[in-house]
């Protein structure tokens, strides 16, 4: 019974490493403020631009649909709550595409990487890439002379 206990523990201890990892913890964090982003874009779709379509269009887009036959037991296809499913897609999909392109512009506009300093020059004879303090050439043997320094 021994055998059990262990392999249970092991396998708890291995969970648990597992749970505690970073990237897993950043998942969680990621689906968590995903589910309350989707309940703004929601809100957005349907209390400001579908009443805002609906002046245009004349209708309201969560009310569309189609009865699939006859009677009270007739399938309905709501088409109407696909297209607010598509436009709160559309429009999770641009916010995230603005914000990731605004951090991508601030965070290069922020790292200024500099170019390291060159460690190399080439060889005024036969175009080798040499060190910068090389007084003769390895490749072609040639004398270098010092102003070329």
């Amino acid at each position: 019974m021994s055998d059990k206990k262990e392999k249970g523990k092991g396998f708890m201890a291995e969970f648990k490493k597992f749970i505690m990892r970073g990237n897993v913890m950043d998942m969680a964090v990621g689906v968590i403020v995903g589910g309350a982003f989707t309940a703004i874009v929601t809100s957005l779709n349907e209390d400001i631009l579908a009443p805002v379509l609906g002046i245009f269009g004349g209708t309201d887009f969560s009310n569309l649909y189609v009865v699939l036959g006859k009677g009270e037991a007739a399938p309905v296809l709501y088409y109407g709550n696909f297209i607010t499913a598509v436009i709160n897609f559309l429009i999770t999909a641009l916010v995230i595409f603005l914000l990731l392109k605004g951090i991508n512009s601030i965070s290069s506009k922020l790292s200024h990487e500099e170019e390291p300093a060159p460690t190399t020059k080439k060889c005024p004879f036969c175009k080798s890439d040499i060190a910068l303090d090389a007084t003769r050439c390895p490749h072609c043997t040639s004398q270098l002379e010092e102003a070329e320094q």
